[in-house]
């Protein structure tokens, strides 16, 4: 007897003919057509698993919703939600593999997750591939549904559970900054206005601030992210929910409640909120703030390391890798400078997301695919630059103690501080005379008999240059001709 060698494909029919699918495969005919329309990026939906997950609890949530109000045999239904939960327990997902930008308003996106999960479930049934007449990837797993609700309720979700992982990380790095505020508490350095010197600080008040402004980016992006909890499940084509029941949306919100674990609710105008795409408007501003202040930080880093011996030099960072292949020894703060890069395509993507919301027409928007890529990229990229910002630059940070000193000591900027007891004509004086002389601050100031060496000394101690001990009054100013005449 002959072995009869396994089928190599399987035949699927659609309402534009026939195709062969691979045997194998969890993808059927509507999937095998965009990724042949669409090889544009390269890049799978399942780059994102947060989005895979996401539209497999859409689809489980469906699942249940259907056979609580009836419209679903209860097997079928059991059949699709046990499926759905492979997926979101982080099966199959390389089965997801239409591109992330398509045309369609996301419909491919929407049939590769009916189809994969269609198969799935006729697997888990003991029944062959492609057996829609049993159980079918529109009649059944899209039941009640439209790509039209169903994508951006996905992208919604999938946002909010990738935004988990990047508030994570954006808080390690505030904490990281912290951390460093505090050991460097103690280090006095000149402050800069317009790259050009101003007053005595802190380098730990430098840190100390890099920290804050991170925690506040932390909390716009939860503010904003709110703003993802208003889904239009229900809506189906436009908003009027023609094909549902009347009692789904309801029982779909509890469900993807009790799914997700988020605050979900449905919108009061589902026709709005089927063409409205203001939410991922805001949303991307936010992350491009965070991205921009991050990168501003970075500027800063850079130029405090600059050198190590013709620039700032205040700050070491850590020696990552080789800077030049013709420059022995040179060494480039590369870190500082991905993140950079990052915060650039971050804002590219806001632009995109702009104008995409933008060119929706009537009552749907077409261009999501690109909305959901632009945002998901820049969450997942500023992720991995946070982590490596902080993994690889922050936490090896250390401070050029001794140069910071000099810079110090030497700076005529420290005369602000001695402006309420000496007056700011006198003061501008002196800041003239030392920047001609090369001369210290305070030895001008006692020779001019403006201070005496004690009272100097006690101004232009470390924490009052500083701000954290107050000057709590100040003494008589004592005028001199030479002096205020700038003699």
């Amino acid at each position: 007897m002959v072995a009869v060698a396994p089928a190599v494909t399987r035949t699927e029919t659609d309402s534009l003919g026939s195709k062969e699918i691979p045997a194998d495969a969890y993808w059927g005919i509507h999937t095998l057509r965009a990724a042949e329309n669409f090889p544009i990026t390269k890049r799978p939906i399942s780059v994102y698993p947060e989005m895979i997950i996401a539209l497999a609890m859409v689809k489980q949530a469906s699942a249940r919703a259907n056979k609580e109000i009836g419209v679903l045999d209860p097997e079928k239904a059991d059949l699709i939600d046990a499926a759905a939960q492979k997926v979101i327990d982080g099966e199959y997902h390389e089965e997801f593999i239409v591109g992330v930008i398509q045309g369609g308003a996301g419909t491919s996106t929407n049939m590769n997750a009916n189809e994969v999960i269609t198969n799935i479930a006729l697997e888990i049934a003991g029944r062959a591939k492609g057996d829609y007449a049993f159980l079918s990837p529109i009649d059944h797993t899209n039941r009640s549904q439209s790509t039209n609700d169903v994508y951006p309720t996905a992208i919604k979700i999938g946002l909010s559970l990738t935004l988990r992982s990047m508030l994570d990380e954006l808080d390690h790095l505030r904490v990281a900054f912290l951390a460093k505020g505090r050991e460097f508490h103690d280090v006095l350095k000149v402050g800069r206005t317009q790259l050009q010197d101003a007053v005595p600080m802190t380098l730990g008040q430098e840190f100390h601030g890099f920290g804050v402004t991170l925690g506040e980016d932390h909390e716009r992006l939860t503010e904003n992210a709110s703003l993802m909890f208003e889904i239009n499940m229900g809506a189906t084509a436009i908003g009027t929910g023609i094909t549902t029941h009347p009692a789904y949306a309801a029982a779909v919100l509890s469900h993807l409640r009790d799914i997700t674990g988020l605050d979900l609710s449905t919108a009061s105008d589902l026709v709005e909120a089927t063409s409205d795409t203001g939410s991922f408007m805001s949303f991307s501003s936010s992350l491009k703030r965070n991205a921009m202040k991050l990168s501003k930080i970075c500027n800063d880093l850079r130029l405090l390391s600059s050198g190590p011996q013709a620039g700032l030099g205040e700050i070491n960072l850590p020696a990552m890798q080789a800077g030049s292949s013709i420059m022995p020894g040179k060494v480039n703060p590369v870190i500082p400078e991905v993140v950079n890069q990052v915060a650039f395509a971050v804002a590219g993507s806001d632009m995109t997301v702009t104008m995409a919301a933008e060119a929706g027409q009537l009552q749907l928007n077409a261009f999501e695919p690109v909305i959901a890529h632009s945002i998901f990229q820049s969450i997942t990229w500023m992720r991995q630059a946070m982590w490596t910002l902080r993994v690889n630059c922050v936490d090896g940070i250390t401070a050029n103690r001794d140069r910071l000193g000099a810079m110090v000591g030497s700076s005529v900027g420290v005369i602000t501080a001695l402006t309420p007891f000496i007056g700011y004509s006198a003061s501008a004086a002196l800041a003239k005379t030392a920047l001609l002389t090369n001369r210290n601050v305070a030895d001008l100031v006692v020779e001019a008999g403006l201070m005496s060496r004690e009272e100097v000394t006690k101004q232009l101690s470390p924490a009052r240059l500083s701000g954290l001990e107050a000057i709590t009054a100040a003494i008589p100013v004592i005028p001199h001709k030479d002096v205020d005449a700038g003699v």
